[in-house]
């Protein structure tokens, strides 16, 4: 059976990176709180690949998708997502983003469209309990990263599972937009 997932950087470190392209998961979640940011990269034709002390750049383009799981208690959740601290941060207007409300009040936010990266980017390494793996880009790896998203928003962002469907639905939806392959 082929591996369908690995951390991101044990795959550098053990030259199992496909450099034919993937599906990177990167996670940014707050301590003591469900908060929780996830940042889905693709990738494919990588020039070359540099490690540093922050992160593992790639020298390609890609297609980024943003989530976000926002509890009820936060405080600033009036203000845009692009306007927050780099924290509590994505790159988007309400506007831009799907909404799932879910029964226990969480809003789960997934970009409308991907964002287009060219020529470079960074997943920054993991701190603390967040993490960064990488999708094998197989047959089945839009499943895979659905049963991913709706154990993890569920598990880590306290999102009711049924609402976890919900919202990985919107994010398979905006994978299907990248452009990356084409």
């Amino acid at each position: 059976m082929a591996m369908k997932a690995l951390d991101l950087f044990q795959a550098y470190t053990q030259d199992k990176l496909p450099r034919e392209g993937g599906y990177i998961i990167s996670s940014f979640l707050q301590n003591n709180s469900s908060y929780s940011r996830y940042e889905v990269i693709a990738y494919s034709g990588v020039k070359s690949l540099y490690l540093s002390e922050d992160g593992l750049t790639f020298q390609t383009d890609g297609n980024k998708l943003f989530i976000l799981a926002e509890p009820p208690s936060y405080a600033e959740k009036h203000l845009e997502p692009f306007r927050r601290t780099s924290k509590y941060q994505i790159p988007h207007r309400f506007s831009e983003l799907e909404i799932v409300t879910a029964k226990n009040q969480i809003k789960i936010m997934v970009s409308k469209e991907p964002i287009i990266t060219y020529s470079a980017f960074t997943v920054l390494k993991p701190q603390g309990i967040n993490f960064a793996f990488i999708f094998y880009n197989l047959d089945d790896v839009l499943d895979s990263i659905s049963t991913f998203f709706e154990k993890t928003l569920n598990k880590e962002a306290n999102v009711p599972q049924v609402d976890a469907a919900k919202a990985t639905q919107l994010i398979i939806k905006g994978l299907k937009k990248f452009d990356i392959w084409k």
